[in-house]
């Protein structure tokens, strides 16, 4: 084929003849394939495939995140049901394989022994908290001569006077009583409060009941590669949660045991030692960093409050010594095969779980520390260290040279 200023012509060669025209038009379209600045045409292709998948992306991670926005109580609902499960999960199983339970009939024993606790609980403690605080109001006053009397040797001056007293003492027995009161109406009347801890408890029920079959039913879906991994990963949750829980309710037993037989020798009336005692175990080992100043730091107000000051100083000495032997002696020993943890990493944990999801996250924030840290630990590949500096010795020994023949530090 040659165009009509070829060299052959129609009749010598039998070509077809392609008019100039056609030949022009052909280029032209070419020419607009390539682009105005030169490129292929596939490129263009290409950047539209590509911006139409942005854009489903975009859309679809908008939707995801409008709906977890929707749904965050639920989801808030479901972390925590998942926690106090795997929390469960050993002595469920414990109860099972030991004692012949049923799962169900497991995580129901549980509850039952949970609801005792809560109920004796506002039996003790509403009450205490009532006759403490119509004992603030009558020994307002003999508190202020005390302090006055004290402030008389040392300063030469009275610091608070009758009147003062008598409206602090006023004051602090109603906003005692009325925390009371609202304390047992938000546990008894609020509909939303009381929604939201049957959906937990529902959720746990069913987490720890069922555990092992949703376990085979998330492993039918991996390799058996990840089947190893996802197992491991999901036995060490078991493990740090529930050792973390159970070594913490053992520590509060201790804890509070000790600290109740304390107050009772200083002379504390049983119906605060007991509340006090619970509230003291319970803040100074579930609540991270601060729980132990916070727990203690009450009933020692309390003493001087009820008893004066000699009582709550050999309570404040107490607390010293007794924290000083849990944090150097019985603490590591409970929790030397269930959950360890750097005290820097727990203290960071507890801060970030705190401003994430409040109180619940900072109590959840420690065994999800240790989960992360052991998965972080057992995976990925590790190397020996051959570079020993003159301050990171780990051992505490004399760094050593390096010792490959032609070896030389930085100049």
């Amino acid at each position: 084929m040659t165009t009509q200023d070829g060299a052959n012509s129609p009749a010598s060669s039998g070509e077809v003849v392609v008019p100039d025209h056609v030949v022009a038009a052909v280029q032209v379209g070419e020419a607009a394939k390539q682009g105005r600045d030169g490129t292929p045409g596939w490129v263009g292709k290409f950047a539209w495939s590509v911006l139409w998948k942005a854009v489903v992306v975009i859309l679809v991670t908008l939707f995801f995140v409008t709906l977890a926005w929707r749904t965050q109580t639920l989801l808030r609902m479901l972390g925590v049901s998942v926690f106090f499960a795997l929390a469960m999960i050993p002595a469920v199983k414990y109860m099972h394989e030991r004692w012949g339970w049923k799962r169900g009939a497991a995580v129901g024993g549980i509850y039952a022994g949970l609801v005792v606790f809560l109920v004796l609980m506002v039996v003790v403690l509403i009450p205490a908290i009532a006759s403490f605080a119509d004992q603030v109001n009558v020994d307002a006053g003999g508190m202020a001569d005390q302090v006055n009397s004290w402030s008389q040797d040392a300063f030469g001056r009275d610091v608070i006077s009758q009147s003062t007293a008598a409206d602090a003492g006023e004051t602090a027995d109603t906003g005692l009583t009325d925390w009371a009161e609202n304390l047992v109406g938000v546990a008894t009347s609020g509909i939303g409060f009381v929604f939201n801890m049957m959906t937990i408890l529902l959720f746990t029920f069913y987490f720890a009941a069922d555990a092992p079959r949703i376990q085979r039913a998330l492993m039918s879906r991996m390799s058996p590669h990840r089947q190893q991994v996802a197992g491991w990963v999901w036995d060490t949750a078991i493990e740090q949660t529930g050792g973390y829980f159970y070594s913490r309710m053992l520590l509060m037993v201790i804890n509070g045991g000790l600290f109740f037989v304390a107050m009772m020798l200083v002379g504390m009336p049983l119906a605060y030692a007991l509340p006090l005692a619970i509230f003291e175990g319970f803040v100074a080992e579930f609540i991270p960093a601060v729980g132990t100043y916070i727990g203690a730091a009450v009933p020692i107000l309390l003493a001087l409050v009820v008893l004066g000051l000699v009582p709550a100083l050999i309570l404040l000495v107490w607390v010293l010594i007794y924290q000083q032997a849990e944090n150097y002696w019985l603490s590591p020993k409970l929790s030397a095969q269930t959950m360890t943890l750097n005290g820097g990493v727990a203290f960071g944990a507890a801060l970030a779980g705190g401003a994430i999801a409040g109180p619940m996250g900072a109590f959840m924030a420690l065994p999800v520390a240790a989960l992360i840290t052991s998965i972080i630990s057992n995976t990925g590949k590790t190397y020996d260290v051959v570079y020993h500096g003159e301050y990171a010795s780990a051992d505490g020994s004399t760094p050593a040279s390096p010792t490959n023949e032609g070896a030389e530090g930085p100049a």
